[in-house]
C-alpha cells in the first residue's frame, strides 16, 4: 500500500545518488509518477528545484476506483496485456503492481494531502477535464496546500495530456520553466 512513499523516499534518492545526481533536481512525473515526485518535494525539499506533475493523486476518489475496476476487466478481456508487453517484459506483474494495490479496500483510505504543505519548490500541476482516473479536486488539492502551484486545467484531454494535447502541455511545462529560470536543457 506504500509503495509511492517507498519509490519517493528509497527508491529515488538512491537512483539518483547512484547517478551522482547531488544538487536539486527538477521532476516530471504523471500518474502515480506525480504522486511520487510530490512526496520527494515534500519529504526532501533540500534536493528538489521544482516539479511537474500532470494527472496527480493525492487521494483516492471513486471515479478512479471504476475506471482501475474497467482496466481490470480489460486486461482480462481485450488485448490489453498484449499491447502493455510492448512495454513491460512481465505485463502480468507491471498491471497487478498497479491494479490490484488500487483496488484493495485498504487502499480507499490512502491520502498524500497532510504531506504537501511541505513542498517548497515550485509546482506545476496539470489535469485534463476528461481525466478517467481522477478530477480537479486532485490539483485543486495541491494549490490549497502549497500556495506557489500553478495549475493547469486542459479541455479535451483525459489522463494522458501528453497524448491528447501535447502542444499545449509543452508549452506549459516549457513557460513554467522559463518563469523559474530553467531551461528544459537542464532538467
Amino acid at each position: 500500500m506504500d509503495f509511492m512513499h517507498r519509490h519517493a523516499h528509497l527508491v529515488l534518492p538512491a537512483l539518483l545518488d547512484t547517478l551522482g545526481v547531488h544538487a536539486p533536481v527538477w521532476l516530471f512525473g504523471h500518474s502515480d509518477g506525480g504522486s511520487i515526485a510530490l512526496l520527494f518535494a515534500a519529504a526532501l525539499p533540500a534536493r528538489t528545484a521544482g516539479i511537474v506533475v500532470v494527472a496527480p493523486h493525492i487521494m483516492v476518489e471513486d471515479v478512479s476506483i471504476t475506471s482501475i475496476e474497467a482496466a481490470r476487466r480489460a486486461y482480462a478481456n481485450t488485448d490489453l496485456r498484449q499491447r502493455l508487453a510492448r512495454y513491460h517484459d512481465d505485463p502480468d506483474s507491471a498491471f497487478r503492481g498497479w491494479n490490484d494495490v488500487w483496488l484493495d479496500p485498504a487502499f480507499r483510505s490512502w491520502t498524500i494531502e497532510a504531506e504537501l504543505g511541505a513542498i517548497a519548490c515550485p509546482v506545476l500541476a496539470m489535469q485534463g477535464h476528461a481525466d478517467e482516473y481522477g478530477t480537479m479536486a486532485q490539483i485543486d488539492g495541491i494549490a490549497q496546500r502549497v500556495p506557489q502551484t500553478r495549475l493547469v486545467k486542459l479541455t479535451a484531454a483525459g489522463h494522458a495530456p501528453h497524448r491528447d494535447q501535447p502542444a499545449l502541455l509543452t508549452a506549459a511545462v516549457v513557460a513554467f520553466l522559463r518563469h523559474h529560470g530553467t531551461s528544459s536543457a537542464d532538467c
